[in-house]
């Protein structure tokens, strides 16, 4: 019955994507691209990927699905259901500043990466619709950016883009166009789909394993906690962390924390604390433990050993918690600290809870015992408002365009 009603869902956003594109736009005969590219979830490795470290990711079954089709202008036309629709002349591919935090940067970004394939940039229209939170830390800008990325690509005539390659071009939009510090574990998860281990040792090439596991069929649900608060408004907090940390790797004449020997690093902490604060001593330390976490982490769920998996996911959200420090900002106001409070009060020692993500603001993310799944929500719900807690599967497809 559950897949029957996913697939009658699925159905109705597709009808409604194709009236608001018919609507806003107009048929035509025109050729049209279909896209769908999922949302992800952040399994392990709390901010390591931009410190040269490893990641757990896997792609959630909720999606930005679209429908485009070339407008023979030299603007792209895009209309998002709940958006206002927005328009991106193509005359100009370099950064602008008043497209900063904006949906427009994105496309500007994705344009830019695109043409530097050789492509030739031409206009096109796109209606979408997204069924993935906003704000939750659930990473909607790289499913946008590689929504439009394999779009560009269906319709503008060039060689294929692999995954890892639109990965980084969808990093680099949201970057430099959009402004956010992000590494490249988001746009990677979209792009591969399915569950995957990464390794971020070489950013230009990251390397990754992928792994096919239900976790329901270990017993588990992957549930992902709204804590009701955008984390758009911790911006500034979450760009400290790559900040601190690579203020630490520069101390040893490093970029990335991934290059620092542990022992060195032992012996200057005195110092390190003198000159860069106790802050940034303790991220570097959360560096070295989560990174060790993942694939420990990894080689339980490859030996289907939920147990350890469960274990070793608490040991991560305390080291996210203590030394990281992006749980909360110290404030009255701790949004995702109240939602893991809750969260642990509510499991009572069965399954784990950690933060999710960027942190600060956003989602938490638990794995829930089947058989309590239908209390965690009501309980999460309760507190937190109506559909705050969300129960996710991982899907296999990453993000894709085909010819209708």
């Amino acid at each position: 019955m559950e897949g029957d009603s996913k697939m009658n869902r699925d159905e109705e956003r597709s009808a409604r994507v194709r009236d608001a594109f018919d609507h806003s736009y107009g048929m035509g005969g025109r050729d049209l691209v279909t896209v769908c590219s999922p949302a992800r979830s952040e399994i392990s490795g709390n901010h390591t990927d931009h410190e040269g470290g490893r990641v757990i990711a896997g792609a959630l079954d909720r999606n930005i699905i679209g429908l485009a089709a070339a407008n023979g202008t030299d603007e792209i036309r895009l209309t998002s259901e709940g958006f206002d629709p927005i328009e991106v002349p193509l005359d100009d591919l370099e950064p602008q500043e008043d497209e900063k935090v904006t949906t427009a940067g994105l496309v500007r970004g994705m344009a830019h990466e695109l043409v530097s394939t050789g492509r030739v940039a031409s206009g096109f229209d796109i209606a979408m619709t997204s069924n993935i939170p906003a704000g939750g830390g659930l990473s909607s800008s790289a499913a946008l950016e590689l929504a439009l990325g394999r779009v560009m690509e269906a319709l503008w005539d060039g060689a294929p883009v692999d995954a890892a390659t639109l990965a980084r071009m969808g990093q680099t939009a949201e970057n430099d166009y959009f402004g956010k510090p992000c590494g490249l574990m988001d746009q990677l998860a979209v792009a591969l789909g399915g569950l995957a281990h990464m390794d971020f040792a070489d950013p230009a090439k990251p390397t990754f394993a992928k792994l096919a596991l239900d976790f329901e069929d270990m017993g588990y649900a992957l549930c992902l906690v709204d804590v009701g608060c955008d984390h758009s408004q911790f911006t500034d907090e979450y760009a400290a962390v790559p900040v601190e940390m690579q203020a630490v790797a520069r101390a040893f004449g490093k970029t990335r924390l991934l290059d620092v020997d542990e022992d060195e690093f032992d012996a200057a902490v005195p110092a390190l604390r003198r000159e860069l604060g106790d802050r940034a001593v303790l991220r570097a330390i959360h560096f070295w433990r989560e990174d060790e976490l993942v694939d420990a982490r990894w080689d339980a769920l490859k030996a289907a050993d939920i147990d350890s998996f469960l274990e070793l996911t608490r040991e991560s959200g305390a080291s996210s918690a203590m030394f990281l420090q992006n749980v909360a900002c110290g404030d009255a106001f701790q949004p995702a600290m109240v939602a893991l409070g809750l969260a642990e009060r509510t499991l009572k020692g069965h399954g784990a809870a950690r933060i999710h993500g960027g942190g600060f603001g956003g989602s938490i993310q638990a794995f829930v015992p089947l058989d309590e799944v239908g209390r965690f929500t009501s309980a999460m719900d309760g507190w937190l408002g109506e559909g705050a807690c969300q129960r996710y599967a991982i899907a296999e497809e990453g993000a894709s365009a085909s010819w209708l």
